[in-house]
């Protein structure tokens, strides 16, 4: 299983190599930021580039771990399809070739004879990445394989990732949007619990040299299965900590008020309800990978999201790495009608199970919305003071 999480992680550093070179190099750029008008159907090729984008990380993701684990490669799921159809009307599935000619090669018929662009975009496809992890390289868990499936999020945030914005100045860490919102989300899970088991969160835009203006990126990861709980946070959380301090801090942390990352376009009753229970620690981000991963890096406490518009793909490589850290990802509205005084496990989101009587890409929504956390203490306090304020309104969300 390590492994696997290894190649996880090689392989969404070579997904973020695509995404940056998506925007730093002049030829796939200028593609990215053409928007397509009415008027410009011969220029349907630029258009279709925002999404090639995306399929292109995706195929990459399910090719490699293909490669380095068969079978595996047909267990990976995703948001997007790999099939586009050029203006001469012709089908091209979209697939990494052998060489990097033979992808060029493909990659021109989607976009209509770019070859500069094409063979730009196949030359970084077909990089390789060499990446090491200490801690990864110690651990050595065994997992059958055929109990996987995997969820892929090629790029979130794509409307960020299209704007580009990289001036954009964070909230007391929280950028509000901009290309650190962008995140690549691979989550694995197991196919008979549906219980996210290993998670890898790559913020390729995470920095800018103000110099060179080029873009480093950085990842995060998180294992949990059978009792074995690590992350990739672990030694910067327990440097200078003992079993005494651990639990001061955690009396000054349940003393402070809850702090809340949420989604611009939130339901009015909880935007109102949350700015009772956060007083001003209330932020709001683009990205619900980049929401996540804020809970993750300890920015804030919690992303609630009360809404069904995001997926599976949107919230399995978090909701593994929380798991890790202790914490988790739990369906809202369930956790509203219950009592925190109940002693109960909160409802975890599950990852194997299509949702009943919908279709399309609501197969895999999830429903009752979310609530990510770290801690379950913080939970437990953030859940009966938003439950309190939000009072006989709550059924409403």
């Amino acid at each position: 299983m390590s492994d696997i999480l290894r190649e996880l992680l090689r392989v969404s550093e070579k997904a973020a190599n695509i995404a940056r070179a998506c925007r730093q190099q002049e030829a796939l750029f200028q593609l990215l930021i053409q928007e397509k008008k009415d008027s410009e159907k011969n220029k349907k090729f630029a258009a279709d580039f925002k999404t090639l984008a995306d399929v292109l990380v995706q195929e990459v993701i399910k090719q490699n771990m293909e490669n380095k684990f068969p079978g595996l490669g047909k267990k990976i799921f995703g948001e997007e399809s790999n099939e586009f159809t050029n203006d001469l009307g012709e089908k091209i599935t979209v697939e990494l070739r052998t060489t990097e000619a033979e992808t060029a090669e493909l990659l021109s018929r989607v976009l209509d004879g770019n070859m500069p662009a094409s063979e730009a975009l196949a030359k970084v496809v077909h990089q390789d990445v060499d990446l090491t992890d200490p801690t990864l390289e110690s651990l050595e868990i065994q997992v059958p394989q055929d109990i996987l499936g995997i969820w892929v999020d090629p790029i979130d945030s794509t409307y960020q990732y299209i704007k580009g914005s990289a001036d954009v100045k964070s909230n007391q860490g929280v950028f509000p949007s901009g290309l650190q919102c962008v995140t690549i989300l691979i989550g694995v899970y197991d196919i008979q619990t549906g219980m996210p088991l290993m998670g890898v969160i790559n913020q390729p835009f995470a920095s800018q040299n103000l110099t060179t203006l080029r873009w480093k990126g950085q990842y995060y990861w998180g294992l949990s299965y059978m009792g074995t709980n690590i992350h990739s946070l672990q030694l910067a959380t327990s440097k200078g900590n003992d079993g005494e301090t651990q639990t001061e801090h955690a009396d000054v942390e349940l003393a402070r008020p809850c702090s809340a990352v949420i989604s611009t376009s939130e339901n009015q009753t909880i935007k109102a309800a949350l700015s009772r229970v956060c007083g001003g620690g209330v932020f709001p981000a683009a990205g619900a990978g980049y929401k996540s991963l804020c809970v993750v890096q300890g920015l804030v406490d919690i992303y609630i999201f009360s809404e069904d518009t995001t997926y599976k793909w949107d919230s399995c490589a978090a909701h593994a790495i929380l798991r890790a850290m202790g914490g988790g990802i739990a369906d809202m509205k369930e956790c509203l009608a219950r009592s925190p005084q109940t002693g109960l496990d909160w409802p975890q989101l599950l990852y194997h199970m299509e949702n009943r009587g919908a279709s399309g890409v609501d197969l895999w929504a999830n429903k009752g919305g979310l609530i990510a956390y770290r801690s379950r203490h913080r939970l437990d306090s953030f859940l009966s003071c938003l439950i309190q304020n939000l009072g006989p309104l709550k059924t409403q969300t």
